[in-house]
């Protein structure tokens, strides 16, 4: 349903151009907008006239219109005494509501469309149907990105995403209260590069607004409506994913995920049994800050010993040794890369695990 002050800014912007008085009142006689104090007389008659068939009347003057929405009267608009242009311009004011109520419509209608289709809550052919009636292309090529913030009500950041991709064919919705979602158009966008450029400059737009907490997901592309659906599955797993793995990062993307979203949907019980028979019962939180900043910055220079050692300011013999500790203590050498890639997975599994009972 359309405001009452996009009312009252409509009939406001009517009278400054046509130096008339307006008032819209519901069918109880209830006042939506006006232009000046309605006067009681006029409640009255605009009362009997919402009970009759007539769709525009005059009374003492002024003129009396119906404002329908689906042939069903929603409103009665008065256009007040003004002289012989009342008629006219009452009725093009009545017109313009009768207009902007189906304008509010449609874009709730859309919006619960791609709420629904988003949560996959459409069947495939009210998918295209509900596409065609409210002329939505079904082809186009389009991502969905997921935009977290503990500010969104604070700083309104539904408003913010509207003003920055509502034109065209891009819908911005929200699902709960601390996302909103962006199904965006990338039709004129070619490559995962745009995509990515296109998640920055809408960063960079939060922070100047104020959302300094913000952290942006955006799944695959997909070339067709019903596939959009999917494109939001992957944004909401690449946030989740990146929140694990990936903490320091605020933009992330559902194909930069890499083992780390294998390992998001494996079963706890089945994390534990690999822990277990990796560590031996040992946890790995239980190695200390020198120990793990060793493992960090030899995986950081790709199993490199002289590189690892050059960054951490040690000498080679020293790195070896720490890394035959390991061994001992785990019996994976890190040096040997089968060893190094199950070590590596068992990290993750830890930081899984700790995530999900945290």
């Amino acid at each position: 349903m359309v405001s009452n002050q996009v009312l009252q800014n409509t009939i406001d912007g009517i009278k400054a151009i046509s130096h008339l008085d307006f008032c819209v009142l519901d069918l109880d006689g209830r006042e939506a907008a006006a232009t000046l104090d309605v006067p009681e007389e006029v409640v009255k008659a605009a009362l009997t006239f919402a009970r009759s068939d007539a769709e525009a009347q005059e009374v003492r003057g002024d003129q009396y219109f119906k404002i329908f929405d689906e042939q069903q009267p929603e409103y009665v608009l008065v256009a007040l005494e003004g002289g012989e242009s009342t008629y006219v311009v009452g009725k093009m004011a009545a017109f313009q509501i009768e207009n902007l109520l189906i304008a509010y419509k449609e874009r709730f209608d859309k919006d619960n469309f791609i709420k629904n289709l988003l949560l996959d809550n459409l069947l495939l052919v009210d998918v295209y149907s509900r596409s065609k009636k409210l002329h939505i292309p079904t082809d186009l090529r389009r991502v969905t990105m997921i935009v977290e913030s503990a500010r969104v009500k604070e700083i309104n950041v539904l408003e913010v995403a509207k003003s920055h991709f509502g034109a065209g064919n891009d819908f911005v919705t929200e699902v709960d209260e601390n996302n909103v979602i962006i199904v965006k158009d990338i039709s004129d966008i070619d490559d995962a590069d745009g995509i990515a450029k296109c998640a920055e400059k809408f960063m960079k737009r939060l922070e100047k607004e104020g959302v300094d907490d913000a952290r942006i997901a955006y799944g695959t592309a997909v070339n067709e409506i019903r596939e959009v659906s999917r494109s939001f599955k992957e944004a909401k797993m690449a946030l989740d994913v990146g929140r694990i793995f990936f903490d320091e990062r605020r933009i992330i993307c559902y194909s930069e995920l890499g083992i780390g979203r294998l390992i998001y949907q494996l079963p706890i019980p089945l994390c534990k049994m690999f822990i277990k028979e990796i560590f031996s019962g040992k946890n790995p939180d239980n190695f200390d800050e020198e120990t793990l900043t060793t493992i960090d910055k030899f995986f950081e220079n790709n199993l490199n010993v002289s590189e690892t050692s050059r960054q951490l300011f040690i000498h080679r013999n020293t790195l070896v040794y720490r890394l035959d500790k390991l061994q001992k203590t785990t019996g994976l050498d890190l040096r040997v890369f089968e060893d190094a890639i199950t070590f590596k997975i068992a990290l993750m599994v830890v930081k899984y695990m700790k995530y999900v009972n945290t």
